[in-house]
């Protein structure tokens, strides 16, 4: 054999070796996600083990992770990102940060309701915004909905989130859609006039200073509660044992509900990964670890789920208000609490 056969023969194996190598290599998913649930980490052992496909994950808060979106620009990596407000998906929307999904099983089995314009996003999970209330300071009657926190009974006992914080806009945007422009501005500007201190930390924060009798009444998602229900730490207990539970609106609009959604990045190198995911995440067993794993409930109707804490508050009226138009007035609600100076 010759030198120039055995350098063919030697290039040939060479190339067998590396096509084979690289055959081995798993596919890869690149999920940018806000989300920061130790549960989920459930949801994504199980596609793996399902498809094979190796998540990579890459996990920030909510503004630092579009931020790092926009500074990558078309050289990111990112093929799925995953965030927990509508307005926080409306800002990426609105930032040109997704691309359109076409897929039947999504729009099979995600409702309207739980959808983004153009089918740029998808709701997978809802969370409700409830009422809690001091036991011996606030009457339940008096906090049976969301106007109620504006009226002068409320004065010096109402504390939230920061007026910037996405629930707190996404909530405003729901009351838009169900009071009008004009009812909410004035309700802000009450809920303004009746705080007992300026809005600061998180809805466990207003929880707990509820129970001190810092606060009468605050807003807190419902999965805060249930954790705290939930909670061996007797401090929690304490803390449960000194504050009420109200499902707001139920004579009229419902409980607000927000939700936690997905979208495929605009430069996703791995594009049929990311759709595949979020069709996963449409999936009844997914849908079950949203439910038992973090306490929220399913986007997609009709899956039976086992979480007696989330059974434990009772049925409820939600409001149906589309996710997308929570998203789409999320920026009059930002002018709105900036006009009646809700810090």
């Amino acid at each position: 054999m010759n030198m120039n056969r055995i350098l063919k023969a030697t290039l040939a194996v060479a190339l067998l070796g590396s096509a084979a190598a690289h055959a081995q290599e798993p596919q890869v998913l690149n999920l940018y996600s806000a989300r920061h649930y130790y549960t989920d980490e459930a949801l994504y052992n199980d596609f793996t083990k399902q498809t094979g496909i190796v998540i990579k994950r890459l996990e920030l808060k909510d503004e630092a992770l579009l931020e790092r979106l926009r500074n990558e620009g078309p050289r990111s990596p990112a093929d799925v990102v995953l965030l927990v407000d509508a307005a926080r998906l409306a800002s990426a929307q609105e930032q040109g940060l997704f691309q359109p999904v076409k897929s039947k099983i999504l729009s099979d089995r995600i409702p309207a309701q739980y959808t983004g314009q153009d089918g740029l996003w998808y709701a997978f999970s809802a969370r409700s915004r409830a009422i809690v209330y001091n036991k011996d300071t606030v009457k339940p009657e008096e906090v049976q909905s969301y106007e109620d926190l504006a009226k002068p009974a409320m004065k010096g006992k109402v504390c939230t989130r920061s007026g910037s914080h996405p629930y707190m806009l996404s909530l405003l945007s729901g009351m838009i859609a169900n009071i009008g422009e004009k009812k909410a501005t004035e309700w802000a500007a009450g809920v303004v006039a009746n705080m007992a201190r300026a809005p600061k930390g998180g809805d466990t924060d207003q929880i707990k200073a509820v129970a001190s009798g810092e606060c009468g009444v605050a807003l807190t998602n419902t999965y805060y509660w249930v954790r705290m229900v939930n909670s061996d730490k007797q401090e929690d207990k304490d803390v449960v044992s000194k504050v009420g539970f109200i499902w707001p609106n139920q004579k009229t609009s419902g409980a607000h509900m927000n939700v936690s959604g997905g979208a495929v990045a605009s430069f996703a190198p791995n594009k049929q990964a990311a759709v595949q995911f979020l069709e996963y995440l449409a999936s009844d067993s997914a849908q079950r670890y949203f439910a038992n794993g973090n306490n929220e409930w399913p986007t997609v109707p009709g899956v039976k789920t086992d979480n007696p804490a989330l059974d434990a508050l009772g049925a409820f009226k939600a409001d149906v208000t589309p996710a997308r138009t929570l998203a789409k007035n999320t920026a009059l609600s930002q002018r709105i609490l900036d006009k009646v100076g809700y810090k």
